[in-house]
């Protein structure tokens, strides 16, 4: 995730949670000419994409597991905000759910939520790097 010098507000990344993450990774690798690099994850591995020409890191590819394993096969956006624990009280008094976090992630952290139409998507505080 990088999210270095993006502004608060701004979509800073998206992963994509499948519950078959080879099987979309050979998907998306045929039909956009992405590529995929294995990022190690607890006893199995998820996906960095990368564009096949410049190698620039666009997006993670993640298996529905882990703290992934109630997540419909979605993209989600990481949107960065100012100060992650004021967010996570706004969630809670304006009708959201928090369903994952917070959680470190290096310099970072990041919750992933529900508005409150059902849709679900992930804030980060912080600069993630990588």
């Amino acid at each position: 995730m990088a999210n270095e010098g993006k502004e608060v507000g701004e979509i800073v990344w998206h992963d994509l949670t499948v519950p078959n993450a080879a099987q979309v990774r050979e998907f998306y690798q045929s039909v956009i000419g992405w590529e995929a690099d294995e990022f190690k994850v607890n006893d199995y591995n998820d996906y960095v994409i990368s564009t096949a020409q410049n190698k620039q890191t666009v997006a993670g590819l993640c298996h529905a597991r882990g703290d992934n394993a109630n997540l419909p096969p979605q993209w989600l956006v990481y949107i960065k905000v100012h100060n992650l624990d004021a967010s996570l009280e706004a969630v809670r008094r304006n009708g959201g759910e928090i369903l994952v976090g917070p959680k470190p992630f290096g310099n970072a952290r990041f919750c992933v939520l529900k508005d409150p139409a059902g849709a679900a998507f992930a804030i980060v505080e912080g600069e993630a790097g990588g």
